[in-house]
């Protein structure tokens, strides 16, 4: 089974999600040796490093629809993969990206175009975005989990969660967040990275 295959049957989603996802991963593949959206080593391997590390997110959306923001999205993930699961699974659920790169800004919004998703992108530093009130907060390879636990007290709403995939220093970046914050905490062991681990975060306050 290759990966595009097992990720289909890992998470279970229609033959219309496949597609869009396939169509984004034509747009990545196109987009990629211009503006670096994902490095060269994992172009290859798009489906079982980026698309299913990325989907393993979506089981922790809240049952009624919210507002899901991806902080310094990048290349759109996690948030472009989530917003093609939502698509046809939760179609009300809206998806802000924020990024500070114009070129990268501009494949986000080629992508949301071409699929037609419940997503828009904002072209701004994170800090010096306005507070965006989150449901579901999310960014992956992006900083310190004590700096994104700074992001969230901007972007996150006070019953929103942050989730946050962490990759082998996970344990480090915990303990040295607790000088600075308190935060409820619940770890999730990662599906891709045996080492690594998806930290699913609230009720977050300065210490």
């Amino acid at each position: 089974m290759d990966h595009r295959d097992a990720f289909q049957a890992e998470f279970d989603v229609s033959r219309e999600t496949m597609t869009l996802l396939d169509d984004y991963a034509t747009l990545l593949q196109k987009w990629n040796p211009a503006i670096n959206l994902v490095s060269k080593s994992t172009v290859d391997v798009l489906w079982q490093r980026h698309f299913h590390d990325s989907a393993q997110i979506y089981q922790f959306q809240p049952e009624n629809p919210c507002h899901w923001v991806d902080l310094g999205s990048g290349g759109g993930f996690p948030a472009l993969v989530l917003a093609i699961i939502a698509k046809k699974d939760s179609p009300e659920t809206r998806f802000t990206l924020v990024e500070s790169d114009i070129r990268k800004c501009t494949f986000l919004r080629t992508v949301i175009r071409d699929l037609e998703l419940n997503a828009n992108v904002i072209t701004q530093r994170i800090e010096e975005t306005n507070g965006l009130e989150a449901d579901i907060l999310t960014a992956r390879a992006l900083a310190s989990l004590d700096r994104l636990l700074e992001f969230a007290s901007m972007h996150l709403s006070p019953s929103g969660t942050a989730i946050f995939p962490k990759g082998d220093r996970f344990l480090q970046e915990i303990t040295e967040a607790k000088a600075n914050w308190r935060f409820d905490l619940e770890e999730i062991p990662s599906k891709t990275n045996p080492t690594g681990a998806i930290l699913k975060i609230g009720g977050i306050s300065r210490v």
